[in-house]
């Protein structure tokens, strides 16, 4: 059986409504105001407020009454239980069999309540006292009193049959919505959380409870309080909500109402270094924090993501199995998840995931553009072409852009309709300024995120196009090059998963991550933007070296066979007029790479002659500085 216990501050209505409550469930009911000494009543009816030591015993007998009840047939006490010193000692039998349930409203709404009534000792101006004295509770359900007494007893019975959810999701964005269902539709108990704001937010959480009320049965909360109370412990939240500010808003806002061992895990595309800070202060407090890099968009969210959680292993072992549960699965079967390492590892992965993102998705822009202009094809030409190119590519970015190639509008294609201004979230760019704290060049992803830049800058290049009239007067056609294209894109594609891998393997140094890149790469498969017939191939090349991926022999093989077509088209571009910046990088990045010499011998003569930087020389041991007087004063 079960002891419910109403609680609350006087006027609250735990009398009426436990009552109520007991003759819903067929069970007595008791007031614990009725179990005070006498001494304790006269205090109160002269309007004394009790201390702690006028409970103590008055809590002891409720403590031994609560124990009878539960072996008998169960009971609801009405007991105003305010300090959570008193709810522990009440806590006389196991937490399974007590249901507390918190009764409250506003200050001036139960002030009003108090004065309408008649013959009780109870004086109104004792209720600032309790309010003061009232610590809330983090267990149980939470009521707002602030309606009918039917509606509030509808309310209680409703929470009491709704099983403790097993994930709480704050922020119903696209992607949280999609998480949520992709949970529910996995048969895992779920409550969602999201803020109303009066005009704009409005019963977001409870309207997404009742778009889905038929397929599924889950509680939805704007009160933070509510819904943290609906979870089991340890509590385990997923925030879906902006990077940034909000996180922190958030966790400030949840910090009061959570235990020990409790977790939270940040969904969002948060900076690696903000996952440090959080990780570390929550600790302190005896929270887990997790930052977790989730990739698909919204119906990889909705069908299974690519999930990449960081974190303690101890809290991965908590929350990792519902990740695995909800996430994409790789050709074997297993699921697209893995703890990626400590602290900020699982933000860092997926920022480097969509940077090298950032690297395809303009690379194909820049092949499209050019072939779209150059070769005067049209985009259902492309979209021939690119369907050709992917049954080897197998890339889920080449599989959405032949889609949107062939999407018509009325009798034109959509493709020529749209701005051409990219927006950005700031991934790309963060892993810029990472490679250059960690001093690795990253100059495909580097000149995608500048590209979308100076996309940006529309009027100022319409403009320069009519002051400098540059005209691309020279014409191709799309069979001659086609296949000099397919190699030029194939080994860019290749040079730029090399670039955002290299940052890992450094990265992983740096931290301490011990980055597993097979793992990752497989990880990578399924679910998330950048899947591919490559990232597959990774899984096996990183299987068996952490090495530069340029540096592998059947890698090696590959681009010797098709650099010189890189080269060729980037040349082609160029002369004929159009960017083609990653196409660029790649071959910078590939031509540096691979040479014994290059120009940086004149850099550090030129650094050493301005600011005496010293120079390393070919003819002494590494490590050896030497300084020179350039100027010849003769």
């Amino acid at each position: 059986m079960a002891v419910y216990i109403v609680m609350g501050v006087s006027g609250s209505g735990k009398t009426t409504i436990g009552k109520l409550l007991a003759k819903d469930l067929n069970l007595s009911f008791y007031d614990a105001d009725d179990f005070h000494p006498p001494e304790n009543v006269e205090k109160m009816k002269n309007g004394i407020p009790l201390q702690d030591e006028d409970r103590k015993g008055w809590l002891a007998v409720l403590a031994e009454n609560i124990q009878k009840w539960n072996k008998q047939d169960g009971a609801v006490l009405a007991c105003s239980a305010l300090k959570e010193k008193y709810r522990k000692q009440l806590t006389s039998i196991p937490e399974k069999d007590l249901k507390w349930i918190f009764l409250w409203a506003e200050f001036d709404v139960i002030l009003k309540r108090l004065k309408n009534r008649k013959s009780h000792y109870f004086k109104p101006e004792m209720l600032t006292s309790q309010f003061e004295t009232l610590e809330e509770p983090n267990c149980g359900i939470r009521i707002n009193v602030n309606t009918s007494e039917e509606n509030i007893l509808k309310e209680i019975m409703a929470k009491l049959n709704a099983p403790e959810a097993e994930v709480g999701l704050i922020g119903l964005g696209v992607m949280g919505k999609s998480l949520a269902l992709n949970l529910l539709s996995k048969n895992i108990e779920v409550s969602v959380f999201n803020r109303h704001i009066t005009g704009k937010e409005e019963d977001v959480a409870k309207d997404f409870v009742q778009q889905n009320a038929e397929k599924y049965t889950f509680q939805g909360f704007d009160d933070l309080k509510e819904f943290v109370s609906s979870l089991k412990r340890p509590r385990k939240i997923l925030l879906m909500v902006n990077a940034g500010a909000a996180v922190d808003a958030v966790i400030e806002s949840l910090l009061p109402l959570l235990e020990k061992g409790d977790i939270i895990t940040d969904g969002g595309n948060s900076h690696y270094k903000d996952t440090f800070k959080r990780e570390l202060a929550l600790r302190e407090n005896g929270i887990d924090f997790i930052g977790c890099g989730i990739s698909g968009g919204e119906e990889g969210a909705l069908k299974g993501p690519s999930i990449m959680p960081g974190g303690s292993a101890e809290a991965y072992k908590q929350m990792g199995p519902f990740l695995k549960t909800i996430a994409a699965k790789d050709k074997n079967g297993n699921p697209c998840c893995t703890h990626i390492g400590e602290d900020g590892a699982g933000h860092f992965v997926k920022m480097v995931h969509n940077g090298i993102e950032y690297g395809e998705m303009q690379l194909i822009a820049e092949i499209y553009h050019f072939l779209r202009f150059y070769t005067k094809s049209s985009p259902e030409a492309i979209a021939d072409l690119f369907e050709s190119w992917n049954k080897e590519m197998k890339s889920y970015l080449l599989e959405i852009s032949i889609d949107i190639l062939r999407k018509k509008e009325n009798s034109g294609f959509l493709i020529d309709k749209i701005l051409d201004a990219a927006k950005q979230k700031g991934t790309g760019g963060w892993s810029t300024n990472a490679a250059l704290e960690l001093g690795v060049p990253l100059d495909t992803i580097t000149a995608a995120v500048l590209a979308r830049n100076i996309s940006g800058m529309k009027n100022f290049r319409v403009e320069a196009s009519n002051l400098y009239n540059i005209t691309n007067n020279q014409d191709g056609n799309i069979e001659e090059i086609k296949d000099e294209m397919f190699l030029a894109y194939k080994t860019a594609s290749i040079i730029n998963h090399a670039i955002g891998y290299d940052l890992l393997r450094v990265a992983s140094v740096e931290y301490n991550w011990k980055l597993n890149l097979s793992e990752i790469s497989r990880v990578w498969t399924n679910g998330c933007i950048i899947r591919s017939g490559l990232m597959e191939e990774l899984v096996d090349i990183f299987e068996n070296s952490n090495n530069h991926l340029l540096m592998n022999s059947d890698i090696i093989s590959e681009i010797k066979g098709s650099q010189a077509a890189l080269s060729k088209t980037v040349g082609i571009s160029l002369q004929a007029g159009y960017a083609v910046p990653v196409l660029s990088a790649a071959t910078n990045y590939f031509l540096n790479f691979t040479s014994a010499q290059n120009a940086a011998n004149m850099i550090q003569s030129q650094r050493d002659y301005f600011g005496a930087h010293t120079y390393e020389r070919t003819d002494k041991p590494r490590g050896d500085f030497f300084h020179t007087q350039w100027k010849n004063n003769n």
